[in-house]
């Protein structure tokens, strides 16, 4: 069987390794945009703090004889009718299954001197790509003063990533709160409070209506209420746009994505398929890459005639892909399901609530029938991976929801927890639901560094954070192997000693 993938982001890159390996009779080929390997763009924002090397972003991309990525080359057209597309090299490649993973585009706001994202002002820059990341960072040396539009994730973690370095930050966004999709207003004033107490200036329900050149690069911008900042640069966090025009152009439904059905077909043709930031599931599309990672396990296990577990409870809107975290220095924020202003229904939901500005914390808990359904952890790290322990993996709460916050959560893997104390059912992972056993199957099988392990299950690809974990438990299980091995047998029979 052909397939076709074009994308070889995060999603696509994946989707491809996995169906080359588990489909049977597959043949796989990838077009991607970029020159180069796959890579981590959830980092990107760190590459940018200085926090994480670019080299050290990329995915792993394992030789497969029925895997071929034509880099540098994508799509021009698709033929529906021939079963072909066209890429950018003039080839033509023939499928029998097409999957669409072309992610989206960096939304450009309307500004008088911004004409668009190939036209752009010097000092003027999105984030959405490894060009994007070293364009900044090779600016750095100019860069005084920086504007950041945009208090969404990406936003804050750009924002603060520029603090560290040292540069006078501005963030500017529209709404009334920061993360205004999954923060209150009391849990906004407080991750705001933290974002000044690192010296960045903040300014709600405001935009950039201009951008001021001097000598041919950007000096200022000017706000909608008319006041101007001196910058020496301006990086647009406004979100993001489906890629669709492809898809358009060949006939196929499109709304905000390219739409699909639950088996992620098109309505249109059921040899099409679209997976990650591009398509526009029945449940709609969330922006996080764990959706895009669930989706291509998904559709792998369709084509190879296999079905991952998959946690679901009573209630089938308790999404486990739906964990969003800021990684940023100086800034801990952690939202899971229904989170900030949520609507009740008729659901029977209880919340409890704390809230600490003085020390930058909040902590809110949602759960309905036994269950935690949603939460959003500002400044408080352990309480963040104990509540997306329980979250993910749908385990029972106790009666009273305050529990969750008071003390420990039974049954949950408390963050400071060392390797050895872990059960082997705990997840170390949560972007990747990598258990702790998995990781000790693979080191006992050879893997023997973070790469090895990274590798065989995939853990710490992800946002990162398990990094730290992965490397303690690779520690301790190797050096039990190594003394094990040196344990000499007992005289006459096959036992150690």
């Amino acid at each position: 069987m052909r397939i076709v993938v074009l994308g070889n982001g995060m999603v696509g890159s994946r989707f491809a390794q996995e169906a080359a390996l588990r489909v049977h009779d597959a043949e796989v080929t990838v077009l991607g945009k970029e020159d180069c390997a796959p890579y981590n763009r959830v980092l990107l924002s760190s590459v940018v703090a200085g926090k994480t090397h670019e080299a050290a972003i990329a995915l792993e991309a394992p030789e497969v004889p029925c895997l071929q990525v034509r880099q540098g080359v994508h799509a021009v057209a698709i033929d529906r009718e021939a079963r072909t597309v066209t890429g950018s090299d003039g080839a033509t490649y023939p499928y029998d299954r097409l999957v669409l993973a072309t992610g989206s585009a960096a939304r450009i706001p309307q500004i008088q001197h911004v004409a668009g994202p190939d036209a752009l002002v010097p000092g003027v820059s999105v984030l959405k790509d490894l060009a994007d990341a070293r364009g900044i960072v090779q600016g750095l040396s100019r860069t005084r003063r920086a504007v950041v539009l945009g208090a969404g994730v990406l936003g804050l973690e750009v924002a603060t990533g520029l603090a560290s370095r040292g540069v006078a930050v501005t963030l500017v966004h529209h709404a009334d709160r920061l993360m205004e999709r999954q923060l209150g207003s009391v849990a906004s004033q407080i991750a705001t409070g933290s974002l000044n107490r690192l010296g960045i200036t903040v300014h709600t329900q405001s935009s950039v209506s201009r951008v001021i050149e001097r000598r041919g690069r950007i000096s200022a911008v000017q706000l909608s209420d008319g006041s101007e900042l001196l910058t020496d640069l301006l990086v647009m966090c406004a979100g993001t746009i489906p890629e669709t025009a492809l898809a358009r152009r060949a006939g196929l439904p499109c709304e905000r994505g390219v739409l699909v059905g639950e088996d992620l077909a098109s309505p249109a043709d059921p040899d099409v398929f679209a997976i990650g930031d591009c398509a526009q599931p029945p449940e709609g599309g969330t922006g996080l890459v764990a959706q895009g990672w669930d989706q291509a396990a998904r559709l792998v296990d369709a084509w190879a005639g296999t079905t991952t577990a998959r946690p679901h409870g009573d209630d089938a809107e308790h999404d486990i892909t739906n964990v969003v975290r800021v990684k940023s220095p100086g800034l801990e924020v952690v939202t899971m399901g229904l989170s900030g202003k949520f609507d009740h229904g008729e659901r029977e939901l209880r919340a409890v609530r704390i809230s600490d500005p003085a020390v930058g914390r909040f902590v809110e808990v949602v759960v309905s029938h036994g269950i935690l359904v949603g939460a959003t952890v500002v400044g408080d790290k352990v309480t963040a991976t104990e509540l997306s322990a329980l979250y993910t993996r749908m385990l029972p709460v106790p009666t009273d929801p305050a529990h969750l916050i008071v003390r420990p959560i039974p049954g949950a893997a408390p963050a400071r927890r060392s390797a050895a104390e872990l059960e082997p059912e705990d997840t170390v992972c949560q972007c990747n639901g990598v258990s702790k056993g998995r990781i000790c199957e693979a080191i006992a099988d050879g893997c023997s560094s973070l790469e090895d392990v990274s590798r065989a299950t995939r853990a710490s690809t992800g946002c990162g954070d398990c990094k730290p974990l992965v490397k303690e438990l690779i520690g301790t299980q190797v050096g039990a192997k190594a003394a094990t091995d040196k344990i000499p047998a007992l005289a006459g029979t096959g036992e150690k000693a």
